[in-house]
């Protein structure tokens, strides 16, 4: 009989944990700075100081093993949601037919938050930042509008106005996102937009235009610099946001030990690289110091933006205007325009540079799948778990069902682990046009690729300077 009674895994509010985990000083090979596009040099703190809050800017580049969280800002997470809670998927351990002890599935409830995914994590510690430095406003970009939704609901804690420049596609696709960040007193607008001249460029060209992450985030650093009293705040692919998120893996490990098990697989979605990142960096660490030599790490991507799987290696802007910083990352290149899928959290161009220095160093290993096999797992997983997951999500939830059947298959012992980001209750357009059969599958071409990355605006940067 299965034991539902114990299949959920909780903490206390006091163990939330104390300190986020820097993967950096672990890193296998160095971590590369962020670049001024004005000039190709490392960017100076002053510049930085300028775009983020001054305190993720020293984290950024910290080299501390360990960065202490703000009592203020662990007794907020306290009072709002953390710890989340650990399932062990039992029913869909029954629907896959590996019910026992042999093969494991479990996972981490970050739909548990008042938004309904990771993203306030690090939204909290940026608006607590931004508050602590005398601002006043944050602006930032959103895909699916799970980021956008976390930083208005930050922002309105803090008493700090929020604008959220939201990519087009998903600004139609999913209005219920637009409504929860309007009712947190953020201002909403469809990317690109008239408000800016990086929107403009393209909006005057096609009002229709789906937008991208990379069009959006030249529009909110635009805007963030019309005050000195305004900053941009990135909810995902840099160091800080990373390391905010590694709350998430923490908890898990003490959740996981609770039950007495470690990890043979760790899975989550990828898009810039932020609830991936923060599930798995905890345990990565354990990787690199031998603690867990011969764990699998496993990050899933859509095949209509796969930057790890298809992408290069190399220097790149992190937005289309080239407003922002250079970042050397897998990328698809900043030109590259996205098809408009409904995971729109994980249309980005780019990854997280430590999420690429991990892949290159083979820490870690990345997949790819299609959006109809994606949303399917989806339904599969509500119909045995009860909670149906974002798009994004469901990315990772097909890739751990697949992990399952090849261990079955194998005959092969197996505890997996994987990060349920969000749910899909803002997303239930995606799942309606799996339904009617209208949902399409998108293969990124070859040549779109390398027409993007053979742009002749790519940034050519000389490393010998570093």
């Amino acid at each position: 009989m299965v034991d539902y009674f114990n299949s959920r895994i909780l903490l206390q509010p006091n163990e939330v944990p104390k300190e986020w985990i820097n993967i950096l000083p672990d890193l296998p090979s160095p971590m590369t700075p962020l670049v001024n596009p004005m000039d190709g040099k490392p960017a100076p703190p002053e510049l930085a100081f300028a775009i983020f809050p001054k305190e993720c800017v020293l984290q950024e580049v910290s080299q501390e093993p360990l960065i202490p969280i703000p009592n203020e800002l662990r007794e907020i997470y306290a009072k709002t949601y953390r710890p989340s809670p650990l399932h062990r998927a039992l029913g869909l351990e029954k629907e896959l037919g590996i019910e026992g002890d042999n093969i494991q599935i479990y996972y981490k409830n970050e739909s548990y938050s008042p938004t309904g995914s990771h993203k306030p994590n690090t939204a909290l510690a940026q608006a607590y930042y931004a508050k602590r430095d005398g601002l006043e406003e944050l602006v930032t970009e959103t895909g699916a509008g799970q980021w956008g939704s976390g930083l208005s609901f930050g922002c309105n804690l803090f008493g700090l106005n929020c604008t959220v420049y939201m990519v087009r596609a998903s600004f139609i696709q999913k209005p219920g996102r637009k409504i929860l960040m309007r009712a947190y007193d953020a201002e909403v607008h469809a990317s690109p937009s008239r408000f800016t001249e990086s929107g403009k460029m393209f909006f005057e060209k096609d009002p229709e235009h789906p937008g991208s992450l990379g069009i959006a985030i030249s529009e909110a650093v635009e805007h963030s610099m019309r005050s000195d009293k305004i900053r941009y705040s990135l909810g995902s692919v840099v160091n800080f946001v990373l390391l905010h998120q590694t709350i998430v893996g923490q908890e898990a490990k003490i959740q996981l030990n609770k039950v007495g098990v470690k990890p043979d697989i760790v899975i989550g979605c990828m898009g810039g690289g932020s609830n991936f990142a923060g599930l798995m960096l905890p345990f990565a660490r354990d990787k690199l110091h031998g603690i867990l030599p011969d764990l699998e790490i496993i990050g899933v991507e859509p095949r209509a933006c796969p930057s790890v799987c298809k992408g290069q290696y190399r220097w790149d802007f992190g937005d289309t205007s080239m407003k922002g910083p250079i970042a050397k990352m897998h990328t698809l290149g900043h030109t590259f325009i996205p098809s408009p899928i409904h995971a729109g959290g994980l249309r980005y161009h780019g990854i997280a540079p430590i999420v690429s220095i991990l892949t290159n160093n083979k820490v870690m290993s990345a997949t790819m799948h299609h959006q109809t096999e994606v949303i399917a797992s989806g339904i599969r997983f509500a119909k045995c778990e009860g909670i149906i997951p974002a798009p994004e999500t469901a990315h990772a939830v097909k890739e751990t069902i697949d992990q399952a059947l090849k261990a079955k298959e194998n005959n092969e012992k197996k505890v997996i682990l994987f990060n349920f980001s969000g749910h899909g209750y803002f997303d239930l357009l995606a799942y309606k046009e799996y339904m009617t059969g209208d949902l399409e599958d998108y293969e990124l071409p070859a040549e779109d690729i390398e027409k993007a990355l053979a742009s002749p605006e790519m940034p050519n940067i000389d490393e010998s300077q570093f």
